[in-house]
C-alpha cells in the first residue's frame, strides 16, 4: 500500500483574522439587507398613515371652511340679525373712506 502524504499547509494569524472576517461579512450581509428592508417597510408605513391623517385633516377643514362661508353669509346675518329685533336702515349708515 501507498502512503499518503499530506502537506501541512500553514496558515498565518493575519490569514486566520482575514478568514474569520470575510466569514462575519458574509452572514451579516444578508441580516442588514432584510434589516434595512424591515426599517424601510416600516417607515414606508408610517409615511402612508401620516398621508391618510393629513387627507382627513383637509378634508375636516374644508368641511369648516364651507361652514363658516355658510354662516358668514349676508342671507343668513340678516336672519340673525331680526330674529335679534335689529332692522336694515341705509339712511344710518355713513362711509369712512372715500372712493379714489
Amino acid at each position: 500500500m501507498r502512503k499518503k502524504i499530506r502537506k501541512k499547509i500553514k496558515i498565518s494569524k493575519f490569514e486566520k483574522l482575514l478568514y474569520t472576517l470575510a466569514v462575519i461579512l458574509a452572514l451579516m450581509a444578508p441580516i442588514s439587507i432584510v434589516f434595512s428592508k424591515a426599517t424601510l417597510s416600516k417607515i414606508n408605513f408610517e409615511v402612508e398613515k401620516k398621508k391618510d391623517a393629513i387627507e382627513e385633516q383637509e378634508k375636516t377643514n374644508e368641511s369648516i371652511s364651507m361652514t363658516i362661508n355658510e354662516l358668514a353669509s349676508l342671507t343668513k346675518i340678516q336672519a340673525v340679525a331680526e330674529e335679534q329685533g335689529l332692522s336694515y336702515n341705509n339712511d344710518n349708515i355713513k362711509r369712512v373712506c372715500e372712493d379714489k
